[in-house]
């Protein structure tokens, strides 16, 4: 039978944000949910489990003080499927994950990873000295093989889900069928995080603490540039009693302000969303949360009212582009027009509109940057993400241009803003492209917040007069970064 003993398991994941300078002068981190939902499963079905949490590490190498203390049996790096930073897969997160592996194996530990990384690069990670990878989903994957590990099992290749090294030659099992009943998991296993840490930073930054919950997984749209290793097309949701159980005991542990709802798209199914509102309602819970959704959702007047009742606060859709044209190429399956009906019913009912702005989509012409900017300084949206197209393994896009990809095919941090296949502008040109919709974005903040001033001077604040006031500056700003970003357009490529 082997060894039957319980094997003790050292969770991690690969983000530190310190490597991420971006990230770390913000200051406003999150719990590794997709972590902490794993190291939840393991200790239901009896695995004992310890957590070291690089967020706030100074590097890898931290991870030796853990591994001597814990003498764990096994090493999981679990990366966060719900955060995009994760799912960047940036190249300091990729070669902090390659020096943990090498310090868990200088121990003894078995070593596996799961990740959107390692999904699509599992050659790289066997070949720095990872046992297993496990391919998408990973809490079924995982059990199974620490179990057979626990019971001698030498031959793996059966456990669905797995890449594994099987005559020195890197192999994949058959895959895995995701979890339908999300409801049946445990809550994450939030007592592993040093929650005085997140709340700290969150209040130093922010004013106000923030925590992550996630109710569903996947999403079964097919915009082309979307990578979707780990759970695919498939959309699995959980119920909003399920959902508000989880959210009144974070209240009463943590006492949190605001919740990140970290869904691809969140209330999807018919329904979901007031049902929620009721449940909020009858828990008597007040807090804020932010969502991310699609622009065709939000011209539902139903979707929209209820997301306001539950206490939204923000949403973030993936606006991307102002061009049709754009949008058509990318497969993102809405209209400008959208956008637009979208944004003013979400002000509407008091809820906050942020747009993902995305430049460098193969086929963009000066006029359709154009179209974005006018987009952005016409609806004003209340915050603005702006990142250039990034091609990722498995998706449409990346297919496209992955001929023009070299060395380098990911950023190295979240601010890189890097393109790296061959497009109509030099990288140059989109790092001024930047800071110059920034500035102009801006600048006609102000300028509608001092023709408020003059409209309606008993709403007048302090935040509206200094609003109005950054006019003085973003005028002339965004009239140089302008100049700059004509004189870098007429630079030809080397």
């Amino acid at each position: 039978m082997g060894n039957q003993q319980m094997k003790k398991i050292l969770f991690s994941h690969s983000y530190f944000m310190r490597l991420d300078p971006k990230q770390w002068e913000t200051g406003q981190p999150y719990p590794p949910l997709g972590t902490l939902h794993a190291a939840a499963f393991m200790r239901a079905n009896g695995f004992p489990v310890a957590l070291f949490d690089t967020q706030f590490a100074e590097g890898p190498d931290k991870l030796i003080d853990w591994l001597d203390a814990e003498r764990p049996d096994v090493f999981v790096i679990y990366d966060d499927g719900f955060n995009y930073l994760t799912k960047m897969c940036l190249t300091n997160m990729r070669e902090a994950a390659f020096r943990m592996i090498r310090l868990a194996k200088e121990r003894g530990c078995t070593v596996i990873l799961s990740g959107s990384d390692s999904t699509d690069h599992y050659q790289k990670y066997l070949e720095h000295g990872a046992d297993f990878v496990l391919l998408g989903e990973g809490e079924m994957t995982l059990l199974e093989l620490i179990t057979a590990i626990r019971y001698g099992v030498l031959d793996f290749s059966q456990i669905p889900g797995l890449a594994l090294r099987q005559h020195n030659d890197p192999i994949k099992t058959t895959g895995r069928k995701l979890i339908k009943d999300l409801d049946a998991l445990p809550m994450p296993a939030w007592d592993l995080v040093d929650m005085s840490m997140y709340r700290n930073t969150w209040l130093s930054h922010a004013g106000y603490f923030s925590l992550n919950v996630g109710t569903t997984r996947g999403c079964p749209f097919k915009c082309n540039w979307c990578a979707k290793p780990i759970y695919g097309n498939r959309y699995h949701a959980r119920s909003p009693r399920h959902v508000v159980e989880e959210l009144k005991w974070l209240k009463e542990q943590y006492a949190f302000d605001h919740i990140w709802f970290c869904d691809d798209i969140f209330g999807l199914k018919p329904g979901w969303v007031d049902e929620f509102a009721d449940l909020v309602e009858e828990a008597g819970l007040k807090f804020r949360f932010k969502i991310q959704s699609r622009a065709d959702l939000l011209v539902q007047q139903n979707y929209v009212r209820a997301l306001a009742r539950a206490g939204c606060a923000d949403v973030w859709m993936g606006a991307e582009s102002g061009s049709q044209k754009i949008l058509d190429a990318m497969d993102k399956g809405i209209t400008v027009e959208q956008i637009r009906v979208a944004t003013q019913l979400l002000r509407q009912h008091g809820v906050k509109a942020s747009f993902f702005i995305q430049f460098g989509y193969p086929g963009e012409t000066r006029e359709d940057i154009q179209k974005t900017i006018r987009m952005i300084n016409t609806l004003l949206p209340d915050s603005l993400g702006i990142s250039v197209s990034y091609p990722l393994p498995g998706t449409v896009f990346y297919e496209r241009v992955k001929a023009d990809l070299k060395e380098k095919a990911n950023w190295t941090d979240s601010d890189e803003l890097q393109i790296m296949f061959r497009n109509a502008h030099t990288p140059a040109f989109y790092k001024q492209l930047h800071r110059y919709v920034h500035k102009t974005y801006r600048r006609h903040l102000a300028l509608a917040s001092l023709k408020n001033l003059f409209a309606h001077p008993a709403a007048t604040s302090w935040a509206s007069l200094k609003r109005a006031a950054s006019l003085a500056w973003y005028t002339p700003s965004a009239l140089l970064a302008g100049y700059r970003l004509h004189r870098i357009a007429k630079i030809p490529h080397s």
